[in-house]
């Protein structure tokens, strides 16, 4: 399946999904996943290995944590050189006061928002999807 690069297609299609769970953000020094972890994103950075995980693993493993999400994934197979979709998603949550940290995975966006509000969330990327499928010409090329 190719990787869609079309903005209108991209917000209509997303079929935004929210996954079972509460996420946290935490922090490792160096680059190693602790043992007993099976995170669902890994960022390295100088500082060290950011995971992202399911709150009962990273409390299982002692690791401490700020921040809990719920985890919303964009169905739609995006390009990763597409243009728009991260702002416009970005700019319908800011509208509502969500706050979101994205990430791209290689089919696929995901998003996490304040587990309190992943409902509300998955809600307003529904209605953008549906207006982006109803407007012609919204997007680009």
């Amino acid at each position: 399946m190719e990787a869609e690069r079309d903005l209108r297609t991209l917000l209509g299609g997303m079929r935004p999904e929210l996954n079972p769970g509460r996420y946290v953000f935490t922090t490792v020094p160096g680059d190693a996943v602790p043992a007993g972890v099976r995170p669902v994103v890994t960022v390295a950075e100088p500082e060290g290995l950011t995971l992202v995980l399911p709150e009962s693993e990273a409390v299982s493993a002692g690791l401490g944590h700020d921040f809990t999400a719920a985890w919303i994934t964009l169905r739609v197979h995006s390009a990763l050189d597409a243009v728009g979709l991260t702002a416009a998603v970005a700019l319908a949550l800011t509208d509502a006061g969500v706050s979101c940290n994205v990430v791209a995975g290689f089919h696929h966006d995901h998003l996490f928002v304040p587990c309190d509000r992943g409902e509300e969330a998955l809600g307003v990327l529904e209605a953008l999807a549906a207006e982006s499928a109803r407007e012609p010409g919204r997007g680009s090329r």
